[in-house]
């Protein structure tokens, strides 16, 4: 089937949009995208948030998934047939027990990157330069986490292993680039105040690990910033979760009324038993690059929206209304909340996190408001200081 949507050139201050290539019904898929490349955050991985290594795919059936959560193994979830894992599929890396939810993720993980990746029996080694990188990148980028060198690394990986490596160069340069103030600006919000430093050490262990003489131009100081620059822009935040698929599978029973109304309490309170030992930490958490969605502008009134429905990075691009064939589809970079706020404040995440104030039909109504944030909104400020560098890790 043709595709239901096509990126085109806006102009030089927008750069790209993704536009309707014919009608689009509320409620319908406009595609589902798999990323050039994407890789689970290290801390998540580091708190056993188990998932592929290559597609994301939560790993732990729900109940464990569960259990883990609650800090509690006593817990026995109903309708465990409504749990979507397989592990009777999943396979390791024979080298370094890196685990795959399947044999063709294995394969594909294989064939684009991990045979550069691969630690073999380094896996535990402090030492190992890979591993000294992600030590580094881990005590730089604290939860909640908003990218991964290891996004960079793979995507080195990638020209590394490729016949073709103009082929990759390409397709990564398509990805929106900044000038040097704006990268600066980007890598400053990755890394913190003290960026500079940080940036040249991470810059020399990615050296160290990685160096390869077809992109020497991204070790350079420079290259290595807008490389950076490009995954803190570009980078969309994907989640998964084998509970949420599993209560998803529940809500679509058919159940006798009270049976209905006995699982809905009992997943209500799962969910506030889970937040007071986890927080909002629910998901298995990373990112990825996706050509087409990274075309889509930002507005404050979305008319399309990102998931992941599933269980791994295929990202499922829907509408939220109708849309006409011509017209340009948008999704929102603030979550639900940041967008209710005054155009104020809208902006002032807009261009902390993406360097452009927003012109959608809300922010132009809204234009005359006072540029003041409101009393309830100054509290609440503190809050979004750090709004996700990406856009909003999206609830599978």
């Amino acid at each position: 089937a043709a595709a239901a949507a096509e990126a085109r050139f806006i102009s030089s201050a927008k750069g790209k949009g993704l536009f309707a290539t014919k009608n689009i019904r509320k409620g319908e898929t406009v595609f589902v995208e798999r990323p050039v490349v994407s890789s689970q955050f290290l801390w998540n991985a580091l708190y056993n948030y188990r998932a592929c290594d290559h597609c994301l795919r939560a790993l732990e059936t729900a109940e464990e998934n569960a259990q883990r959560l609650l800090g509690k193994s006593s817990l026995v979830l109903p309708h465990p047939e409504q749990c979507s894992i397989r592990k009777d599929l999943h396979q390791q890396c024979p080298r370094c027990q890196v685990t795959y939810c399947s044999a063709e993720c294995r394969q594909a993980a294989l064939e684009q990157y991990h045979q550069v990746l691969c630690l073999g029996p380094s896996r535990d080694d402090p030492t190992h330069p890979l591993n000294k990188l992600q030590e580094a990148w881990r005590n730089m980028h604290y939860p909640p986490e908003t990218s991964s060198i290891m996004l960079m690394a793979r995507m080195v990986a990638t020209v590394k292993q490729a016949k073709d490596k103009e082929w990759w160069i390409k397709a990564f340069s398509q990805f929106c680039s900044k000038t040097a103030n704006e990268e600066e600006e980007i890598v400053h919000k990755l890394l913190g105040d003290k960026f500079k430093g940080q940036l040249e050490l991470l810059r020399l262990l990615f050296t160290e690990a990685l160096y390869d003489e077809h992109l020497s131009r991204w070790f350079t100081p420079e290259g290595f910033r807008s490389l950076f620059a490009l995954v803190g822009t570009n980078g969309q935040g994907i989640g998964t979760s084998s509970l949420s698929q599993w209560v998803h599978a529940c809500d679509a029973l058919d159940l006798p009324m009270l049976q209905r109304e006995e699982l809905d309490a009992f997943i209500d309170q799962l969910y506030k038993d889970i937040e007071k030992e986890s927080g909002e930490f629910l998901n298995c958490e990373g990112s990825g690059l996706y050509v087409l969605q990274s075309c889509c502008n930002h507005s404050c009134i979305p008319n399309a929206e990102t998931s992941f429905p599933e269980n791994n990075f295929l990202l499922h691009l829907m509408a939220l209304e109708d849309i006409e064939a011509g017209e340009e589809i948008c999704i929102s970079y603030l979550d639900c909340c940041q967008r209710e706020r005054s155009r104020h404040s809208r902006n002032k995440i807009l261009r902390e996190n993406y360097l452009f104030t927003c012109s959608c039909p809300k922010c132009l109504a809204q234009a005359d408001d006072a540029d003041v944030t409101s009393d309830e909104e100054e509290e609440g400020e503190g809050e979004t200081d750090d709004a996700e560098l990406e856009d909003e890790m999206t609830d599978v």
